[in-house]
């Protein structure tokens, strides 16, 4: 019976070899375009994912396949605006999330953006959004709080003398001490001046944990069984700082009423125990960290890119706006809005797959059916570039497109960089305000030009979870007053 054991594993490996290869010939995905390998296995892009370069090798599928791509047996990615509405707007909030998000629960809990279904996410978003409201962002408190950060970061900058000022590490310490000014203040951080808060950021801003995270996504057990064999090779998230300061600032009693802890303080309150200290901490530490990669990176790349010789006509036009407009609010300046818009389509905070589930039953979209279970989903830096019939000439960074009339509805319709539908990004009013002031104050008084030690290749874009930043983690930028050009 012994010697029949390996014959009958065998037989029973190839049973099941079999069979899946069944499934995958007669899937309904087979007939969805995409390379031959990804109608039986998706190790291809889970070897992009680890290698950090999963956008571009989703992006390359789309610029050879076209609009719908099949990149694993159980997944198609999309660029179109149709898919887009449908993933990610149905129903009000599109299709549930997929266990991908669990990654990125905090203190064990589940937060507003790690809810996978939608109503889960509804309840949440219900007792938040006000906070985030753009009627909120733009109190005297809070809107105050952005300005003087702003002039902390030029203050920092300007410290460097006339040689080239790292703006990576600086921008992300401005968005670090933003986000908290308006989740905790007046217990916010100082990282642009204070040691021990940017230690703080440094362990968020470059953290390196995206291999050790994707094991655990894609073999839960084996992440759990090899964790300190593990550790040697790929990097766990070690964020100890940063947990520690939010766990105790949201428990402050006395928060600033703008702020996202004061809001939380009154609906635990009224819960009846349903929102407790973890779920305030955890929900505080989820924002804190998203707005800290996000601004950080969107304001890294774009200032980078109009620093470059073939920005530097939009550079000059948005400084001539800026100097011939000093008293006019941010948000009523129309070149510097189109620079926003234009960074935002170029360099999405999140550019990376969104991933969603179908729902039970299948859906149709964008002409194919899709079973109920597939993965399916839109990243940002496609649906911004493949488009080019709403976007010409993508890859070029062309700020005058969106001071167009003819294509306006077009052009807002596929922007994608805060998501789509009710599962947007909540935020998006708070960072257009920290992005807008930001550059309104450096290109109201400077030129920045790129160190000669700077080189293209360090700029490429380097993937995390779900963002992006620049692969050197190092952007060096000289500030010139306009007075000395």
């Amino acid at each position: 019976m012994a010697l029949l054991s390996p014959v009958l594993l065998l037989s029973a490996g190839g049973a099941l070899f079999l069979v899946y290869l069944a499934q995958c010939l007669t899937s309904h995905l087979r007939k969805i375009p995409g390379p031959w390998h990804t109608v039986f296995t998706g190790l291809v892009l889970k070897w992009h994912a680890f290698q950090a370069s999963r956008t571009k090798y989703i992006h390359q599928l789309h610029q050879k396949y076209g609009p719908v791509v099949r990149v694993a047996p159980d997944e198609v990615s999309y660029t179109s605006y149709d898919a887009v509405k449908e993933i990610y707007g149905s129903g009000g909030s599109g299709y549930d999330k997929t266990e991908f998000y669990d990654l990125f629960r905090v203190y064990g809990r589940r937060t507003m953006f790690t809810t996978l279904k939608r109503e889960d996410h509804a309840k949440r978003k219900r007792i938040i959004a006000d906070r985030y409201a753009n009627s909120n962002v733009v109190k005297p408190a809070p809107l105050s709080g952005i300005q003087e950060r702003s002039q902390r970061f030029l203050d920092r900058c300007l410290s460097s003398g006339t040689g080239g000022h790292d703006i990576f590490m600086s921008l992300h310490a401005y968005a670090c001490d933003c986000v908290t000014h308006h989740l905790f203040n007046p217990y916010g951080t100082n990282c642009l001046q204070d040691k021990n808060d940017e230690e703080m950021m440094h362990q968020v801003a470059s953290d390196d944990s995206l291999q050790n995270r994707l094991i655990e996504h894609y073999n839960p057990t084996l992440h759990k069984l090899a964790a300190r064999v593990l550790y040697f090779f790929v990097k766990p998230r070690e964020t100890p700082l940063a947990d520690n300061y939010v766990m105790e600032s949201s428990k402050r009693s006395d928060p600033s009423p703008f702020t996202l802890l004061s809001r939380l303080h009154e609906k635990a309150a009224a819960s009846g125990g349903t929102l407790d200290q973890a779920d305030m901490a955890g929900e505080c530490l989820d924002h804190m960290a998203a707005g800290i990669d996000t601004t950080g990176d969107g304001l890294c790349f774009l200032m980078w890119q109009l620093s470059q010789p073939s920005s530097m006509h939009c550079q000059e036009k948005l400084q001539q706006e800026l100097r011939n407009n000093p008293d006019v609010d941010f948000d009523k300046l129309p070149y510097l809005d189109a620079v926003i818009q234009e960074g935002l389509r170029c360099f999405p905070p999140i550019p990376m797959s969104l991933p969603r589930r179908v729902p039970q039953g299948g859906k149709v979209v964008d002409g194919f059916f899709v079973p109920g279970g597939t993965i399916v989903s839109c990243q940002a830096y496609s649906v911004h570039t493949i488009n080019s019939q709403v976007f010409p000439e993508p890859e070029v960074f062309d700020p005058e497109r969106w001071t167009a009339a003819e294509g306006d509805v077009e052009r807002k319709r596929l922007m994608f960089a805060f998501a789509n539908g009710g599962r947007g990004c909540v935020g998006k009013h708070l960072a257009l305000a920290e992005m807008k002031i930001l550059l309104k104050d450096v290109y109201s008084r400077y030129t920045t030009l790129p160190d000669p030690s700077m080189t293209a290749e360090s700029m490429e874009m380097s993937d995390q979870l779900v963002s992006s930043r620049p692969v050197g983690q190092k952007c060096l930028l000289r500030f010139v007053p306009i007075s000395e050009e």
